[in-house]
């Protein structure tokens, strides 16, 4: 019996069969291995590093906050009251003076000669006045006697007043030469600090010149004038009722403090223009960081909240719905919690609902979180699970 022979056709459809055939056999076999390896596990979840810090229970003051000015207490422009040569200057420009210290010199000469004058003036008068008194109690014997007229008599007597006069404007003289000698030496009307120099020695100075010699302004204590809107004062007067109310004055930013002062009182008055009112602070200001004419923040403290609840600022976002803060749960997980935030300052803010005091809030990191997130409080190992409740 013959073999059937194969036709030149049919070996391409055998060798396409047989690669098929070794193809199935192949994936059989991986998937058989594959089989019986072990599954692996799926990831668990990553937990986010965070810093954290407690809601905590606290008396916070209650702050008004205006934009001020500092003003000296006192100040004064040092001005010439006579006319002449400016002989000295007794100061140098920056100087803490007293009162009483000497300042300048006009040149007294002219004012020294002119009290002199008014001195030999009177002398001479009173000279006149002592013969006129013996003339009249000569005329005065002589009229009891009959050997003098009445008429004379009062002659003499009018004589004598308008000498007594003479004397008394003798008197007056003196002492307007004496004061105006006195003029001549210009001393410091109160404590502070001497400014820039107007004018230098050797000048020709008026009484009537406007520019003066220098001013000095009284800096310790000193004055901040600062406004707040009418809504706030009532509170300010309240809190005037319990007694003094403490001012702190910051630079122009409101960061750096510079002094700490009392209120002295509010204006009387509210500018309708601005709807704003005036109020005036004392500072010791010791160490002379206050300034004339320097802007100022300026915070009265009005009252004191009670044992409120107190977060850092940077705990609370701000979301769609409002103002939140991420509560770390015992099982290191983050829950929104929603609050009310009537007062924020100075890094601190005051939870008026939302939290009871205990909280662990998250502070730093809450751009990965949301909630359920898993966490690590403060950058290491999670921390034991906490007590404290999650919010109200």
């Amino acid at each position: 019996m013959s073999t059937p022979k194969t036709t030149p056709r049919a070996w391409p459809w055998l060798l396409l069969v047989a690669c098929l055939a070794a193809g199935i056999g192949g994936w059989r076999l991986l998937s058989a291995s594959r089989a019986d390896e072990p599954q692996a596990q799926p990831a668990a979840p990553q937990s986010v590093p965070v810093t954290t810090a407690q809601a905590t229970r606290r008396d916070v003051p209650v702050n008004l906050t205006g934009i001020g000015t500092v003003q000296a207490l006192n100040a004064v422009l040092v001005r010439a009251r006579v006319d002449g040569t400016l002989d000295s200057v007794n100061f140098t420009e920056g100087q803490e003076v007293k009162k009483g210290d000497l300042l300048a010199v006009i040149d007294p000469r002219p004012y020294k000669a002119t009290l002199d004058q008014a001195l030999a003036k009177k002398a001479q008068d009173e000279a006149q006045l002592a013969n006129a008194r013996l003339d009249l109690a000569r005329y005065t014997n002589l009229a009891r006697s009959d050997f003098a007229s009445r008429q004379s008599v009062d002659t003499q007597q009018a004589t004598v007043n308008q000498l007594t006069a003479t004397v008394q404007g003798d008197e007056a003289a003196i002492e307007a030469a004496a004061l105006n000698l006195s003029f001549t030496h210009i001393t410091s009307p109160l404590d502070g600090r001497v400014g820039l120099r107007q004018v230098d020695p050797g000048n020709l100075i008026h009484a009537t010149d406007t520019t003066g010699l220098v001013t000095i302004t009284q800096l310790r204590p000193i004055t901040v004038i600062f406004t707040l809107p009418e809504q706030d004062l009532p509170q300010v007067v309240d809190g005037m009722h319990n007694g003094q109310l403490p001012v702190l004055a910051y630079d122009s930013q409101g960061k750096a403090k510079l002094s700490e002062g009392m209120l002295l009182t509010p204006d009387n008055t509210i500018d309708t223009a601005t709807g704003t009112f005036r109020l005036k602070s004392v500072f010791p200001n010791q160490e002379n960081r206050l300034w004339p004419g320097q802007f100022v923040t300026a915070r009265v403290q009005v009252a004191t909240d009670r044992n409120v609840v107190t977060v850092p600022s940077r705990a609370v976002q701000r979301g769609q719905d409002g103002l939140f803060v991420f509560v770390v749960k015992p099982d290191q997980t983050v829950a929104v919690q929603p609050v009310q935030v009537p007062l924020d300052e100075d890094g601190t803010a005051v939870v008026a609902q939302g939290l009871n005091g205990g909280e662990q809030i998250v502070v730093n990191g809450q751009s990965r979180l949301s909630n359920g997130t898993r966490v690590t409080p403060n950058g290491g190992a999670p921390a034991p699970p906490s007590s404290a409740p999650s919010g109200s």
